[in-house]
């Protein structure tokens, strides 16, 4: 077994890789509006209520057409786990990780398609969605070889006329509610995780992407999956979001989302239901408001750069997406002016033809942006953007928004809003400016730039988030060297791809013979 690396992202600027990616759209397009069941136990199941997945740059078009599951569904998703559990939870390490081996192998064999299927269904543009796919690849590479290394039997001190032993076993059954952001990375890390470490997941996608999580079923099943380890659940959040939380067989919830609907799920977690046995476990990524820090003596030009860059990714649809600037008001004139040159200059349009920024996810999402565009006005001066870009497919797209001389307690500063809006705020110095970074009830990600070290090593012990960048942006987290996750109410910290990660799915059990 070859030592971990980290995929490598294609290079679009190569007219032949762009041309093999758009092909792969062209096929991809052609298979829209299939229906697809979900998979209980290994069997197809289809409800008489659908979910429909559009294409947020053209919501007229049908992705695919899916299953929209109640509490009967759910709980033989449940039961199936369970089930299957009592197998798969002998199956030694090697084995299970082998599946996720093979899996990475028909990631890599599908990555245009993966990417093709991801840039139709969430409007991420080429390279963002490749880079999507190949975190996939490092999430099943990766915890495939960490759960070898965490079934050997683990050290300890010796003790006269004893023979003794520490080792790891599974929780049981998960239940696995991914986001629609990173739609493929995100969802296979948080199921893959659970099931290399012998586990049985039920996963839940979200609505506004169950096709890329039908992807990663399919590939587990050609690659020989054993029935029941992995149960795909498009289900109605409404009848059944807090039934399968609540559910006595439930041994673990594993969440990436909002602070609200993560807040919800640990309320229902810590009720015990009646046969419930165990104490639930919850592994949970909530979302930030991630600063970027520019001091007085950054580098303009990089600080600029990586603001952008964070800001508007995937049209700040991430929760690692840099949402407020802080600018030392030394520097504070000169910085605006090279954030509003390098945001006017960004395309916004469709996916399909790469464009640099696409849409927002649905029109929820797309309303509440607009919502806080209108709170911006009140709330700062409005730099550029602010309006919806008018398209002949009706696509959800709003300009990237720069809103300046906001209060470090304005709505803006302080609320999620995921999506491309920035507000910045003049601090009167270093002090002030990581006075105003930590002034947040998150804790995800945050850059600073300086070129002071003295500045640099406040930063590292006075700045409050789980993912701290220095000269850098505060996005694009690779697996095995940025371990993710966050503070306060982003979450749990649990950070996802880190030699951590897999010890949330299991339980020490300590064995002594005489």
């Amino acid at each position: 077994m070859l030592e971990f690396s980290n995929a490598t992202y294609l290079d679009f600027s190569n007219a032949e890789i762009k041309r093999s990616q758009r092909e792969a759209i062209d096929f991809v397009r052609s298979q829209f509006g299939k229906e697809f069941p979900n998979i209980i136990n290994g069997k197809e199941v289809f409800t008489d209520k659908k979910t429909i997945s559009t294409n947020p740059a053209r919501p007229t078009e049908v992705i695919g057409t899916f299953q929209k599951a109640g509490q009967k569904d759910a709980n033989e998703a449940i039961e199936a786990a369970s089930k299957a559990f009592e197998t798969w939870k002998t199956v030694p390490a090697e084995i299970r990780a082998n599946y996720l081996f093979r899996a990475a192998e028909e990631v890599r064999k599908r990555r245009l398609e993966i990417n093709a299927w991801m840039i139709s269904e969430i409007g991420k543009n080429y390279l963002e969605a490749d880079a999507d796919t190949c975190e996939a690849i490092d999430f099943l590479e990766f915890y495939g070889r960490e759960a070898i290394r965490y079934s050997k039997n683990q050290d300890l001190t010796p003790f006269p006329g004893e023979i003794n032993e520490y080792k790891y076993i599974p929780l049981g059954v998960g239940v696995v509610i991914p986001p629609w952001n990173f739609p493929f990375a995100i969802m296979t890390g948080i199921t893959t995780s659970a099931i290399v470490t012998g586990n049985t997941v039920v996963l839940k996608p979200s609505s506004d992407t169950p096709m890329m999580a039908w992807l990663l079923v399919d590939i587990f099943k050609k690659v020989g999956l054993p029935d029941g380890v992995l149960n795909f659940l498009v289900a109605s959040g409404s009848e059944t979001g807090d039934y399968i939380v609540e559910h006595p067989k439930t041994r673990f919830i594993s969440f990436t989302g909002s602070k609200d609907v993560g807040l919800r799920i640990f309320e229902r977690a810590n009720v015990v239901s009646p046969g419930q046995i165990w104490i639930k476990r919850v592994i949970a990524e909530m979302g930030g408001k991630d600063a970027i820090v520019v001091d007085s003596e950054a580098n303009l030009e990089e600080a600029a750069t990586a603001v952008v860059g964070s800001a508007f990714g995937f049209q700040g649809q991430k929760c690692s997406a840099c949402s407020r600037a802080i600018v030392d008001e030394k520097v504070y004139d000169e910085f605006v002016k090279m954030i509003k040159e390098k945001t006017e200059a960004i395309k916004v349009g469709d996916p399909i033809d790469d464009a640099q920024a696409g849409p927002c996810a649905n029109k929820s999402q797309y309303e509440s942006v607009l919502e806080y565009i209108e709170i911006g006005k009140k709330e700062g001066k409005l730099l550029c953007g602010g309006k919806k870009v008018d398209s002949s497919t009706n696509g959800y797209y709003i300009e990237p928004t720069i809103f300046i001389d906001v209060d470090e307690n304005a709505r803006i500063m302080q609320e999620e809003i995921f999506g491309p809006v920035l507000a910045v705020c003049k601090t009167r110095d270093y002090d002030h400016s990581l006075s105003v970074a930590n002034n947040t009830i998150y804790g995800l990600t945050g850059s600073v730039f300086t070129l002071n070290p003295h500045k640099i090593e406040r930063a590292k012990n006075e700045f409050h988030v789980g993912n701290l960048y220095i000269n850098r942006k505060c996005t694009g987290a690779m697996v095995d060297v940025h371990p993710f996750g966050g503070f306060n109410m982003s979450g749990t910290d649990s950070k996802a791809g880190s030699r951590d990660y897999l010890m949330l799915f299991l339980q020490g059990k300590s064995i002594a013979s005489r």
